[in-house]
């Protein structure tokens, strides 16, 4: 059961006589921050009052009045200004915890009208290696994929790789002209890489000489110009010429910044005699990358047989990480997949009379924003704005969805307001939504690269989130009071656990929309926020069955009930039983930290309960009592961890 919800429903019948919009106020009922005053509160009574000309004090009593929670609750407290503070019945709330432990489900009921959900999460580019910028969409897209799912949604999890674009165009130039035959027999992925990169860096420098840098050269003349002809044509004393100065001299500033540092990127390449030379050798590299890129995606043969070749290798590579990680999909549909329908994509978006010709390139014009969408360039070439919308014609005809999920980073929030409106326009009026989410930075508060300046690879952060999870577990097992409790295969299976569910857990713990700082010892640490608590929390319910001799699945087809006779007891049944409104509001948010919030306050209501509320020293009835809790508290960790694609162990 949602207490918050039938709560809520109750509160919407007792204001329908004082307001045309009672769900609003209703919405105002929610937990209580401080248990002294009850177990929810409703703060609706002051501005319903406004709105009424009354006395919130009144109005709060005239909604008690109306309210029928006596099933419930005890009889409904006013407080202060007009706050009406809920307690939970504890006879209610034992009935309700003791049906919750013969429920597979833990008391959360499937939704009512279940969706088909296509949830589009992770999509990197093939052939490059996945890095840590990979990581937040992977993880919060799963755990979505998992909460929904549970809820009793049809959730379809699509993986939209990149395996058609510009880095295909530049791989096979670099293929073609800087290859080390051994290096790819070894591992082609890592040599695959390896040419994308320096094809990147060749293409960049030649940007930089011949566009970037007489570019912000002119830029600066131009700044430098007008400061001139301001400081000679306008009287510094008056406040706008004072304001209108200051502002080109910052233009100033910025532009000679811009320049030198345009000019030091320059003089660091040119200083490796072996890069210089193979960018004076091959001076048009960006051009004849992109041109590899038009002939792959209009037939060539050789670059074909070429893409076919590097494909398989580089999907191995990518699912090496998946499986290390946990995470799977229904489908993996790239953008090669779409390719062919690209074309008639644009063509009904024409027929619809949405799309037309502006400076050579198909565009479609919205009014809320200043630049077009562009499905198709001016030399022909088809963009991510053309697949996206042939992605959705075909989730929409094969999958039937009614609502898909983009779990994408911030800076593309532009390109899904108006592919979104796009397909409205074009007849796809859908649930579309995009999961956004912050950067992952290091501790200088920039993204996380390595110390080299590059960005951190993934498999290689998981490999050193296992190996320091192995140093904590190994050294916490020896210094155990009886002596180490696990041998070596135990250790390292452990390890893999916590070192996976604490970078997942670092991630998802985190409001999606915020920027978060990659800390290698919070993120292990066995206390506070972090997985590892919770993970520990796990084993330390467990090793009261182990220590007692007690098997849970006996104990909770037993004859025994809860019984809720102390204070820490009745917290800690109440904490499981909100389990369902923490998945509903991780789910109508789209916020996994909701999930993870609830379960950090839940294991610290249990660690109160083991403190004051012993099991073993406990006898009879209130022992069997206080083991079901118990048991429950490990189902209810478990089920959540599971949400957020986290392992529980046994031991630790």
């Amino acid at each position: 059961m949602n207490i918050s919800a039938e709560l809520r429903r109750r509160f919407e019948s007792a204001l329908a006589t004082l307001t045309d919009d009672p769900a609003e106020y209703a919405a105002l009922v929610r937990p209580a921050q401080n248990t002294q005053f009850g177990d929810y509160q409703a703060n609706c009574a002051m501005p319903l009052a406004k709105k009424l000309s009354d006395k919130p004090r009144d109005v709060a009593a005239k909604i008690v009045e109306n309210l029928d929670v006596s099933d419930l609750c005890e009889t409904p407290e006013i407080a202060g200004p007009g706050f009406i503070n809920l307690k939970l019945r504890t006879d209610w709330l034992t009935e309700q915890v003791n049906a919750v432990t013969h429920d597979d489900r833990l008391g959360v009921k499937p939704v009512a009208n279940p969706q088909t959900i296509v949830i589009d999460y992770s999509a990197p580019n093939v052939a490059k290696p996945m890095h840590v910028g990979h990581l937040r969409s992977s993880v919060i897209g799963a755990a979505l994929y998992k909460i929904l799912t549970f809820q009793g949604h049809k959730v379809i999890s699509d993986n939209h790789i990149g395996d058609w674009g510009t880095q295909f165009g530049m791989i096979i130039y670099g293929y073609k002209n800087f290859l080390n035959p051994e290096a790819y027999k070894a591992d082609a992925v890592t040599e695959l890489a390896r040419l994308y990169r320096l094809v990147n860096i060749l293409s960049d420098y030649h940007e930089n000489v011949n566009e970037k840098l007489p570019s912000a050269k002119q830029r600066l003349q131009e700044f430098e110009q007008q400061l001139a002809d301001a400081e000679a044509n306008s009287d510094p004393a008056e406040k706008s010429a004072k304001k209108k100065l200051k502002k080109l001299r910052a233009g100033v500033t910025s532009q000679e910044k811009a320049v030198q540092s345009l000019q030091q990127s320059i003089e660091k390449f040119e200083a490796d005699p072996e890069l210089k030379e193979l960018a004076d050798n091959h001076p048009d590299i960006a051009r004849l990358a992109r041109l590899e890129t038009a002939k792959l995606h209009s037939g060539d043969e050789e670059n074909r047989r070429l893409w076919d070749e590097f494909l398989p290798a580089c999907l191995t590579a990518l699912q090496k990480v998946y499986d290390r990680l946990g995470v799977s999909f229904d489908h993996t549909l790239g953008e090669s997949f779409y390719d062919p329908m690209l074309g008639e994509v644009v063509e009904a978006l024409e027929a619809k009379g949405l799309a037309s010709e502006s400076k050579g390139a198909t565009c479609v014009f919205l009014d809320q924003f200043e630049a077009p969408f562009i499905v198709r360039k001016s030399d022909g070439a088809y963009n991510y704005a053309t697949t996206d919308l042939a992605t959705i014609q075909y989730r929409v005809n094969e999958f039937n969805a009614d609502a898909m999920l983009y779990v994408v980073d911030s800076r593309q929030g532009d390109h899904f307001k108006m592919l979104f409106e796009t397909a409205r326009k074009w007849g796809h009026d859908k649930n579309f939504q995009h999961v956004n989410f912050g950067t992952v930075l290091g501790k200088d508060r920039r993204p996380f690269k390595t110390r080299a300046g590059d960005t951190v690879g993934l498999e290689s952060l998981l490999d050193e989130a296992v190996n320091r999870a192995y140093q904590i577990v190994t050294e916490n097992d020896k210094s155990k009071p009886n002596g180490p409790e696990l041998d070596d295969a135990t250790r390292k299976d452990v390890a893999e656990k916590v070192g996976i569910g604490g970078v997942k857990y670092a991630d998802l713990h985190i409001n999606r929309e915020s920027d978060y700082v990659f800390d290698w010892d919070q993120m292990l640490a066995t206390n506070g926020d972090t997985a590892t608590y919770m993970q520990y929390s796990y084993a330390r319910v467990n090793g009261i069955f182990s220590r007692g001799g007690f098997d849970r699945e006996t104990i909770r087809n037993s004859n025994a009930t809860i019984q809720l006779q102390e204070p820490a007891e009745r917290e800690l049944a109440l904490a499981l039983l909100k389990f369902g409104e923490a998945i509903d509001d991780a789910a109508s948010e789209l916020r996994p930290h909701l999930l993870t919030s609830y379960l950090f306050e839940t294991a610290n209501k249990y660690s109160t309960f083991y403190e004051q509320c012993s099991v073993l020293k406990s006898e009879g009835d209130v022992q069997q009592s206080r083991l079901l809790l118990c048991d429950l508290t490990c189902r209810v960790l478990q089920q959540g961890l599971a949400l957020l694609g986290i392992e529980t162990c046994e031991r630790m």
